[in-house]
């Protein structure tokens, strides 16, 4: 059965957020002041939300009384989940045919590595519907991915979790999984994420026209308002930004990728 899905965030506060760098210069920009967190609902599963025992981590000890976060979730800039839904959502949009279904839902743990062209291409095609994570500590792999079969427009979202080498991150979700989203749902979720983003820095940034910067942090306002004017329109190009494929070069990667070591791929 499908699932619904949301990217939910929160912003830290406005006077808690920490400028860049350190000294006699520190910063704030548009990026840092996306400082908050993350989550995504995906049916009955939180992708990126830590498990009790992680969260009682990192506040700081068992009672769960620390200088930790307050929140359960994915701890960072809300734009950086932004930016890379969008730039995913090309590539995602872009329907699978039936014969490359089972790579595209495959990991790389056991391709047959060459270097051609074809293999370039079909490794990029893949990892091109991969979200990216990796500014993450032990980030999950979440990869999404169309389908359409007669009247069936569906987008499938799986993750995977990575054991931490140092034992102390884990996720709430199950390790692996996968589910399937109506295509319009998928779109119009990070078309709400767009909305209450920017909704929520225009907020931000009007409050610091009216206010000003704190105390001795750098702040082009000017600039600010130019990147929100700009960063209004990033949704729309992500629509209008056609993905092409090399269809022939793909398919032959994939199979080459594939094959079992020694078989003979001519």
């Amino acid at each position: 059965m499908d699932q619904d899905i949301r990217f939910r965030f929160g912003l830290t506060p406005l006077e808690q957020v920490r400028p860049w760098g350190r000294g006699d210069r520190p910063v704030l920009h548009w990026f840092g002041l996306t400082d908050g967190w993350y989550v995504i609902d995906l049916g009955e599963h939180e992708l990126l939300r830590y498990s009790e025992g992680t969260v009682r981590r990192l506040r700081g000890g068992g009672d769960g009384e620390g200088a930790g976060p307050s929140h359960p979730y994915a701890d960072y800039y809300v734009v950086r989940l932004w930016e890379d839904l969008l730039a995913l959502l090309p590539a995602a949009l872009e329907p699978v045919p039936e014969d490359l279904a089972g790579f595209v839902a495959r990991d790389s743990s056991d391709w047959h590595w060459e270097d051609t062209p074809q293999i370039d291409a079909a490794v990029g095609w893949h990892s091109d519907r991969d979200l990216n994570t990796g500014y993450l500590r032990v980030a999950p792999d979440i990869r999404c991915w169309r389908t359409v079969a007669g009247e069936r427009d569906v987008m499938h979202v799986s993750w995977a979790h990575r054991s931490d080498p140092e034992d102390e991150i884990e996720f709430a979700a199950p390790d692996t999984g996968r589910v399937t989203v109506p295509t319009s749902a998928f779109v119009a979720a990070v078309g709400e994420l767009d909305r209450a983003l920017l909704e929520a820095m225009e907020q931000r940034i009007g409050e610091l026209e009216a206010a000003g910067p704190p105390p001795g942090v750098e702040l082009d306002l000017e600039q600010l308002r130019r990147e929100h004017r700009d960063r209004a329109g990033w949704l729309r190009r992500a629509r209008e930004y056609e993905y092409a494929t090399d269809w022939a070069a793909v398919r032959a990667g994939a199979a080459a990728l594939l094959r079992s070591p020694g078989e003979d791929c001519g």
